[in-house]
């Protein structure tokens, strides 16, 4: 009967472990999931603004010297975006390469019954994303098109606003939910660890029985919180890494929204949201123990 009773005592002030760090590894990586969408949404905002240009097509007569000119003007220009080199984006394609183009993608030689070719020499180029607006995009074009040896200067109008809107809608809600799903987080840890304790409250009250001082006894629980925490994080950050691998393989062209550096440092975040709600939690509820008589702890 003795033995049975230290048993149920054991187990009753037992810590766990297991649920604790169960509990912060879950609640971590749902945060982690937000984070990689985030990054995913944002690589693909980048791709989407690195791909907005206009084509400028020439006059068929234009001469050598004009089309020099052109260049030199695109590549001193604010508005045309720089290439990962550090270079303007800037690409020519002459009217015989857009018609051996057009006759590889189509097998049609439209020379043999126009008799001549009518495409024309054209330059892209790629819009910085500080003039990425309907209304500086129709700036750019009035003025491309005063330009000696413009015939015609061509993008995507409607397109342009309503990437920004849907851009500027979807960070909206990005952010209010991320918001929310942060409260929740820190709410759900706090409860675990604050549960947890509670199995503690008795040891705590005979550590200051036996004279032990405040700092003395909440060391053990904020190392082991933090330790907690962290094991939480990198075992969430772990989950997490697995699962995006997976989808880059299951996925077609999602592996182009990938980006080590930031992936890298969604899990230090994970790793230090873990290690400080586990001491956050744990010194509240070490602290709120600390000050209960002992009819309160019951």
């Amino acid at each position: 009967m003795k033995t049975s009773t230290s048993i149920t005592k054991k187990k009753l002030g037992s810590y766990p472990y297991f649920s604790v760090v169960f509990s912060i590894s879950i609640a971590l990586f749902v945060i982690g999931l937000l984070g990689l969408l985030v990054l995913h949404s944002q690589k693909l905002t980048k791709l989407i603004k690195e791909n907005i240009e206009m084509q400028v097509y020439l006059q068929k007569e234009v001469s050598t010297s004009q089309l020099n000119k052109l260049r030199l003007s695109f590549e001193q220009a604010d508005y045309v975006a720089k290439n990962n080199e550090g270079n303007p984006a800037i690409s020519f394609i002459s009217k015989e390469e857009a018609a051996q183009k057009f006759i590889a993608e189509t097998g049609e030689d439209f020379a043999q019954f126009l008799g001549e070719n009518p495409l024309r020499d054209a330059f892209t180029i790629h819009i910085a994303e500080a003039y990425q607006t309907e209304a500086k995009m129709k700036a750019i074009k009035e003025k491309l098109m005063q330009r000696p040896g413009v015939f015609e200067v061509v993008y995507v109008g409607d397109l342009i606003d309503s990437i920004n809107k849907n851009i500027k809608n979807i960070s909206i809600v990005l952010a209010a939910f991320a918001g929310l799903l942060v409260l929740v987080v820190i709410i759900l840890i706090n409860n675990t660890i604050k549960l947890a304790l509670f199995t503690q409250r008795f040891l705590i009250r005979s550590m200051q029985l036996v004279g032990a001082t405040s700092g003395f006894i909440r060391k053990p629980f904020l190392l082991r919180s933090l330790g907690h925490g962290l094991l939480g994080g990198l075992l969430a950050s772990v989950a997490l890494y697995a699962l995006s691998e997976y989808a880059y393989t299951r996925i077609d062209d999602l592996i182009l929204l990938k980006d080590v550096n930031h992936l890298y440092i969604l899990f230090g975040i994970l790793l230090f949201l873990g290690g400080f709600l586990g001491l956050f939690s744990t010194l509240r509820s070490v602290n709120k123990y600390l000050k209960l008589s002992l009819d309160e702890l019951y």
